[in-house]
């Protein structure tokens, strides 16, 4: 259990002590024990305070005070797992369900788990509470990579010698970074190489160290490998030693050698490459040794972690190292194997599998390379190879992994546990962030702070894995927020690995046996279970499994005949249940006893009104294959939901209380009797819904309001009848569509709302709106003028699927914009000359247009040439269209 999970235990308990109107825990039953309730609130709270929240002073007692941590997490694991059973008993009790007295206790009991809170609370009072630190357990760690600092480097520079003959793929970057390092600027100036371990960052500043243009550029070059652990002493003798190995320098001082640097740097134009950085503080004073005589210095750094190559930076270049395609793959394990002579030609189908395998990482390549070199060159061997990639590459690559391991132990601690949940998807699995992100706050990973919502904590994590080269971003959203990424096949072998050592999670791969996969779970108390297989629901029957918190199936179709309610008692304490993939033929009341999920997903063609018992819920996941359903009226007896996701229409009946902490709603119909969003979802910030036009739409109350996607009906509304939501006939007239906008919005999209293009200036007013989608006639015309108003902030335009012919705008009405879209206006003349002079305007992309927009881009091309704009990037049907870069003479 992690601090945040503590946090998170502890709302619980004040829903469980002060909440009168949720029906699941307002009974005499759970009313009776909120005096328990409070004591243990009070002893947590106590202990947080004590153990979490000192101030950051010198620590004595450090370890001491990690082994309480420890305990005390463990105890408070153990005093949940009580009260969720404790509340799961009375909740099944309550529905007619008598569940084994040996698993599920009909009466709180918190007596023995107090006493050792009570423990852990003497013995703290013993130690200098004065001398902790907030989280002395990150000097635990960082000893322990301090002791394994040794081993870890040396680790690391056996990677780096594997990878140094790579010449592949590294041409362009090479010429990116020298062209870079001898610009004209005078001041020192740093250019920093930022990826993944392996990925060839070092290769590449070698590369570039030793290019004869940068050795003729620069009158002294010197090479510092930092790594995690270092001394200063050590750091000035590596430079000093590159740049002049015939110095003296074991008897010196440390104060002679930082003079000996200083002499040999001054009013030279020197090149230093700062190699393998992880730290902003070690940057901050390493970047002492190096003056600034306005000479056109140049500092070269290379970093896993983003974070430190931004803090660095003055204006000089972050140049993210990217993977290998699998054409440079290839040609890089054919380099290493055959040493410059031709791969025979049965071998080639397999070697170029192998090579796909390696998923861009010239490490992987490197070491898959020495295994193929010491084996028999036949085509079964190497067929057996790429179809067995990782039971061969676990053999030889150690060392692989000890570097990319290296970055998870640097991981703070709150981030620890959100990288190793993802150890539990299968590989090259695209996941969705924002599913991942509602399945960390489940988890209990988000640390509030108190200034910022759950949600932007979350992404603020995400984005940290993405700068540490953690995660790979496969797809954005059209404001550039993380949509999809994956892990790379190494480093989720690592999450794997570490999960593993840490009991964290069990991954099923394998179809296992029902004794083998009830004997794992229950030996180790597995508390989260991930599977890509069919699910035997019955396998985990017996015996009770309770300590299984997350429950996640994932990527195979299936469909589920049992009835899970016979075995509810092995999921009593489930918190995360992902069945999206598995069929149910109807909905199980077994499911609606699950009274402390936070996170649901299912498959399902009704929505039923016992599911709004599970008011623990935070994310709601429906997937179906009917066009829409029907919301129970109960719905917001989902206290707790933010989150809930459905592709069909979902008709949203008359509530009884607003659901304030829902944030995200998708394809919502409001329903007769229902006035306004504002009172059912009054925090709302994503909203998609449909307009209908005979009645005002205004969403203007809806303060938080920041992604809106709304989509014309052209129909008008009727009454729903039997739970059947029914469209009223087609809307011959004018549309009479009225919206208004609330000032919040970031993000808008409209499709077949049929507005005139005269209504846009309502659009353009928006101060905020920073991405604006019109599709499918979301306005109506063929002529659209923007005028003279400004989008004060849009940065994206797409238009799609419009009746437009005529389009006239300048570089006034678009200050900001970065990129537009036009896709299917088979209509439009063509795109207005004068957007070329938004200085902003970095992509433009033309899709299934017509004969005459296309040649006006090629003019819009030429002109962008002419003035010398040659960084605007122009694509057209899928192609890239190229400028006419003059040629200079040599």
């Amino acid at each position: 259990m992690s601090y945040a999970h503590v946090q998170m235990f502890m709302e619980k308990l004040k829903q469980l002590m002060y909440c009168n109107d949720i029906p699941v825990i307002n009974n005499p039953s759970i009313i009776c024990e909120r005096p328990q309730f409070q004591l243990l609130y009070e002893e947590l709270d106590s202990m947080i305070q004590t153990l979490f929240n000192t101030e950051d002073q010198d620590v004595h007692d450090f370890e001491n005070v990690r082994k309480l941590k420890k305990r005390f997490k463990a105890a408070a694991e153990e005093a949940e797992d009580i009260v969720d059973i404790f509340v799961s008993a009375v909740h099944c009790r309550n529905n007619g369900y008598f569940p084994r007295s040996d698993v599920f206790q009909p009466s709180l009991h918190l007596e023995v788990v107090m006493r050792s809170i009570n423990s852990i609370k003497m013995e703290s009072m013993n130690i200098s509470i004065d001398n902790m630190k907030m989280d002395s357990s990150l000097k635990t760690d960082t000893l322990k990579m301090q002791s394994a600092g040794t081993s870890g480097s040396r680790s690391s520079l056996g990677s780096k010698k594997l990878l140094e003959k790579v010449g592949v793929g590294f041409d362009r970057d090479v010429e990116i970074i020298r062209d870079k390092l001898a610009e004209d600027g005078k001041h020192l100036d740093v250019v920093s190489i930022v990826g993944m371990g392996g990925i060839g960052k070092t290769t590449l500043a070698n590369k570039v160290f030793t290019d004869r243009f940068v050795v003729y550029h620069f009158h002294v070059r010197g090479w510092v490998t930092v790594s995690q652990t270092y001394d200063k002493r050590d750091l000035l003798i590596q430079v000093l030693s590159s740049i002049d190995d015939q110095l003296e320098l074991e008897e010196a001082t440390d104060s002679q050698l930082h003079k000996m640097l200083h002499r040999s740097l001054y009013c030279q134009r020197f090149l230093i490459v700062v190699d393998d950085i992880w730290s902003k503080e070690a940057w901050g004073k390493l970047k002492l040794f190096f003056p600034d005589h306005n000479t056109g210095s140049r500092i070269l750094l290379t970093s896993r972690l983003t974070e430190v190559a931004l803090h660095a930076k003055s204006h000089g270049l972050i140049h993210h190292l990217q993977h290998l395609t699998e054409e440079e793959s290839w040609k890089l394990l054919c380099g290493k194997v055959f040493q410059g002579d031709e791969c025979p030609k049965w071998l080639i189908d397999p070697g170029k599998k192998i090579a796909k395998n390696c998923h861009g990482l010239p490490l992987s390549v490197v070491v898959m390379a020495g295994v193929l070199a010491k084996e028999t060159r036949t085509k079964d061997l190497w067929l057996k190879i790429s179809c067995s990639f990782h039971s061969y590459i676990a053999s030889d690559e150690k060392g692989c992994l000890e570097t990319i391991a290296l970055s998870y132990d640097h991981l703070p601690l709150h981030l620890r546990d959100c990288f190793l949940c993802l150890g539990g998807f299968s590989e090259d699995y695209q996941i969705d962030s924002q599913r991942l992100i509602c399945l960390w706050m489940a988890e209990g990973f988000i640390q509030e702070d108190g200034s910022r919502s759950l949600e932007e904590i979350a992404k603020g994590y995400l984005m940290d894995l993405v700068d540490r080269n953690l995660l790979i971003v496969e797809r954005r959203y059209v404001l550039g927020d993380v949509s999809r990424c994956k892990v790379h096949d190494l480093v989720r072998q690592v999450c794997v690995e570490k999960g593993k050592e840490e009991r964290f999670l069990l991954k099923i791969d394998w179809p296992p046996s029902k004794h083998h996969l009830c004997e794992v779970i229950t030996s180790y108390k597995q508390r989260r279970v991930f599977t890509n297989q069919d699910i035997d629901i019955m396998s985990l029957s017996y015996p009770p499994t309770p300590s299984i918190r997350s429950l996640v199936c994932y990527q195979r179709e299936t469909t589920l005949t049992h009835n899970i309610s016979k075995f509810f008692h092995s999921f009593a304490l489930l918190r995360v249940l992902n069945l999206e993939i598995c069929e149910l033929n109807y909905f199980s009341p077994g499911l609606a006893l699950l009274v402390h999920l936070r996170y649901l997903a299912i498959w399902q063609s009704l929505f039923p009104s016992s599911i709004c018992n599970l008011w623990n819920l935070q994310t709601l996941i429906v997937r179906t294959s009917s066009s829409s359903m029907v919301l129970p009226s109960n719905i917001s007896d989902l206290v707790n939901l933010r989150n809930l996701y459905c592709k069909a229409d979902l008709y949203l009946p008359s509530i009884g209380k607003p659901m304030k902490l829902l944030e995200f709603i998708s394809k919502v119909v409001l329903g007769d009797g229902v006035d306004n969003f504002q009172k059912c979802f009054p925090g709302i910030k994503h909203l998609t819904t449909t307009l209908y036009s005979d009645e005002e739409n205004d969403f203007e109350v809806l303060h938080h309001l920041q992604i809106l996607r709304l989509t014309g009906s052209g129909y008008s509304r009727r009454r729903s009848v039997e739970g059947e939501l029914v469209r009223g006939e087609p809307n011959l007239g004018k549309n009479h569509i009225i919206i208004r906008f609330p000032s919040t919005l970031k993000e808008l999209l409209l499709v077949r709302c049929g507005l005139p293009w005269s209504d846009i200036s309502i659009v353009q007013s928006l101060p905020n709106l920073e991405a604006l989608i019109i599709k499918d006639n979301g306005f109506e015309g063929t002529l659209w003028k923007t005028g003279e108003e400004q989008f004060q902030r849009l940065k994206f335009l797409r238009l799609e699927e419009l009746s437009i012919k005529q389009w006239e705008a300048s570089s006034i009405n678009f200050p900001c914009l970065e990129k537009l879209q036009v896709l299917k206006c088979v209509d439009l003349g063509e795109i207005p000359l004068e957007l070329g002079d938004i200085s902003t305007l970095m992509y433009i992309h033309i899709e299934n247009c017509g004969a005459s927009l296309l040649e006006s881009v090629r003019q819009f091309r030429q002109e962008q040439d002419d003035a010398g704009n040659y960084e605007l990037k122009i694509k057209v049907d899928g192609k890239k269209m190229p400028s006419c870069v003059p040629k200079h003479d040599d």
